[in-house]
């Protein structure tokens, strides 16, 4: 109709814009830890050339998701310090593991232990930082929990017999905790502008 003016259409908030990319960032992470998970599991007892890549691979995927974090962040104006500090230690860990690798088992253990310590300690911090976005209980628990698994692989470093089947599990409960973080932030209601 000539001379009408359409109303205009509503924006989202730059924190709902946030919001709505870390609910999908969490999903890719989610199906990315299943399938890494079960990948790492069928080579879990030897250090294959699959194994190997899939080790070096699981903490530069990590660099990435924090890369496109720290995006969404800034945009939501969220914390985006901790997650600098979490792309550095993803980078360290990528290089201490291709180093890793060549050595066996054990002193992959030892660097991925001592990964997912700091890794935790920082998603614990961010997910504390984070609080008032909704959906962040789980990745603070996920944080913790990933302290103490960090422990437990430096410790199984020096038994007999160590595996790499901890580590599957131990992706496969992060991508978990991803999963209800997801669900939990599309739970809350998007603010919108007209």
């Amino acid at each position: 109709m000539a001379g009408s003016v359409a109303p205009p259409s509503p924006t989202v908030s730059p924190a709902a814009a946030a919001s709505a990319s870390l609910r999908r960032l969490y999903f890719v992470r989610f199906a990315f830890a299943v399938v890494w998970a079960a990948l790492l599991f069928t080579t879990a007892r030897t250090l294959g050339s699959l194994g190997m890549v899939l080790l070096v691979v699981y903490p530069l995927f990590d660099v990435a998701c924090a890369v496109v974090d720290i995006r969404s962040a800034r945009a939501g104006r969220g914390p985006v310090r901790g997650l600098h500090v979490n792309v550095a230690l993803s980078t360290l860990t990528a290089a201490g593991l291709v180093a890793a690798v060549t050595s066996g088992i054990p002193a992959v253990l030892r660097v991925w232990g001592a990964w997912a310590i700091t890794a935790g300690l920082v998603q614990l911090l961010v997910g504390m930082l984070r609080r008032g976005m909704g959906g962040q209980w789980p990745m603070i628990a996920s944080g913790g929990i990933s302290t103490l698994a960090g422990a437990s692989f430096i410790a199984q470093a020096g038994k007999e017999g160590a595996t790499l089947g901890s580590l599957a599990g131990y992706a496969f409960l992060g991508g978990v905790f991803f999963l209800v973080s997801a669900l939990r932030l599309g739970r809350a209601e998007p603010s919108v502008r007209p």
